[in-house]
């Protein structure tokens, strides 16, 4: 079993309570966990308003699966939000 992990760093300068923050996390984490059958969740910096963190995994059979998987999943999650990504850090094990 191979498991594909990330991490991507969100900017929302248009965000300017938690409430308005929880909309935005929960509908991207929503979206995406429909879609492609993964686990996400917000990871860090929940009391801040305007940054992003969310944490992606899948387990699938092989590397080029989990590479692909986490290709589509940053995909989707730049067209689906106007939040500016600020950084993606990836890894396969």
């Amino acid at each position: 079993m191979i498991i594909g992990a990330a991490t991507v760093k969100l900017y929302a300068p248009w965000v300017h309570s938690l409430k308005q923050k929880r909309m935005v996390v929960k509908s991207i984490v929503a979206k995406a966990r429909n879609k492609f059958n993964i686990s996400i969740s917000e990871t860090g910096e929940q009391d801040t308003c305007q940054t992003i963190f969310l944490g992606i995994a899948c387990a699938v059979g092989t590397v080029a699966q989990a590479d692909s998987i986490m290709e589509h999943v940053i995909h989707f999650i730049e067209e689906n939000t106007e939040a500016e990504i600020l950084d993606i850090q990836r890894e396969i094990r």
